[in-house]
């Protein structure tokens, strides 16, 4: 009976919506949310249009193109203790499971123990072009999937471990025709691989990638030329996403443990991270050391695990300590600095903040989902607790179409205004 629910809900047709989140972030890696602003007042009972129970647990987030809605959860523990990841395709209108397919780990995981406990075995996000699905798992290795399913090429990108083995967190992106994953846990190393066939194209290997754990980002330089960059413990890198070569690199006070991802824009990148913190903005464009010529500005205040988002010219987050900051892009000095009233001890938020409307939304891991004002202010409008729910939320939220998909340990709900 089981199996042929299944196969009638995969022969279904599917929801059609036209409105995209394709990876980490979004679209561009900005965390924009389009089209209408999603309902700001949410709960078990209120604009709840949907959820759906997930097989396991995971901090990736969802990623939704042709009204499908990706995401990754585990099951069992590493260490070889019977881990699996699950790759799950719901309907973004109904919630209604299409497929799901297991990947059993191939290798020995680290064990579950210290940070890892944290986030777990399934935190990275997956990536679509419109086409095909590529999911990145760690020492199994890098996946491709067709929008149906099926399994189109399988890649190992290496089996170490950071000092600190606290599993792997990097989310893969997309370049021409190329699929680029920081394999920085795996491998030492960031790995481009043909989207068709799964084939190295180039590959940058140094010790000096341990503890980066973030999201390589594509920007454009002055001029139009692409670069791809990446963070990492004591310097920031820009690679040639065509060759893996690298272009220039600055000297940055972000001093190991890099989680957020850079964000750039108008040929400026923007750096957090770093276990006692730290940040900077570098101009693109440069060629070697650039950290005299380049560097418009270093500071203190920081991100540990999220990504900021960058508004008005203005940059905000949440941080795992429980802080809220609204900093000056263009000098790097903080405007709002104020602690969050949250329930929970330990490390309270670990999603990445995104924009709907003139709203921020950020989901704490314990205490309900935060709406704040996009102003310098940044204040605290709402909370809003799903209840029903103690499992962790560390997940950055998707935003498509007035739909707003938030994923904690055990469910997947869909927000959107309700009648």
């Amino acid at each position: 009976m089981h199996r042929l629910l299944l196969l009638a809900l995969a022969a279904s047709p599917v929801t059609v919506d036209a409105a995209e989140w394709t990876r980490f972030r979004g679209p561009d890696g900005m965390g924009y949310g389009e089209g209408p602003a999603v309902p700001f007042e949410f709960g078990d009972s209120t604009n709840l249009a949907w959820k759906a129970r997930l097989p396991g647990a995971g901090s990736s987030s969802p990623v939704v193109t042709g009204g499908r809605v990706f995401l990754t959860c585990y099951t069992g523990s590493g260490g070889g203790r019977g881990l699996a990841r699950q790759v799950v395709c719901l309907d973004l209108g109904t919630g209604k499971p299409l497929w799901q397919r297991e990947v059993e780990s191939q290798r020995r995981d680290d064990p579950y123990q210290g940070y890892l406990t944290e986030h777990g075995y399934a935190s990275n996000t997956p990536v679509t072009d419109g086409e095909r699905l590529f999911v990145f798992l760690g020492k199994s290795g890098v996946l491709a999937y067709d929008l149906q399913g099926n399994q189109l090429w399988r890649v190992d990108v290496g089996e170490e471990s950071s000092n600190r083995e606290w599993g792997s967190a990097a989310s893969p992106t997309l370049y021409k025709n190329t699929v680029i994953v920081n394999a920085s846990e795996e491998g030492r190393a960031i790995v481009a691989l043909d989207k068709a066939t799964g084939a190295e194209v180039w590959k940058t290997e140094t010790s000096s990638l341990e503890l980066c754990y973030n999201t390589p980002t594509l920007g454009k330089a002055p001029g139009g030329r692409d670069e791809l960059i990446v963070p990492t413990p004591g310097e920031v890198w820009s690679l040639n996403p065509d060759t893996g070569k690298l272009r220039w690199y600055a000297a940055v006070p972000l001093d190991g443990n890099v989680s957020p991802s850079a964000l750039v824009a108008d040929g400026v990148a923007y750096v957090y991270g770093g276990r006692s913190g730290g940040a900077a903005a570098i101009r693109l464009g440069g060629r070697g050391d650039v950290t005299d010529s380049h560097t418009l500005w270093t500071a203190r205040d920081s991100s540990y695990v999220a990504t900021p988002l960058l508004h008005q010219g203005r940059l905000y987050w949440a941080s795992d300590r429980g802080m809220a900051f609204c900093v000056d892009a263009q000098t790097g000095k903080t405007i709002t600095r104020r602690r969050l009233k949250t329930r929970s001890g330990g490390r309270p938020v670990y999603a990445s903040p995104v924009l709907s409307g003139d709203r921020i939304i950020v989901p704490s891991r314990y205490d309900g989902v935060f709406i704040f004002s996009a102003t310098p202010e940044f204040e605290t409008l709402r909370v809003n607790p799903f209840a029903g729910d103690e499992s962790q939320f560390n997940a950055t939220p998707a935003i498509v179409d007035g739909k707003l998909l938030i994923r904690s340990d055990a469910y997947l709900y869909c927000v959107a205004s309700q009648p």
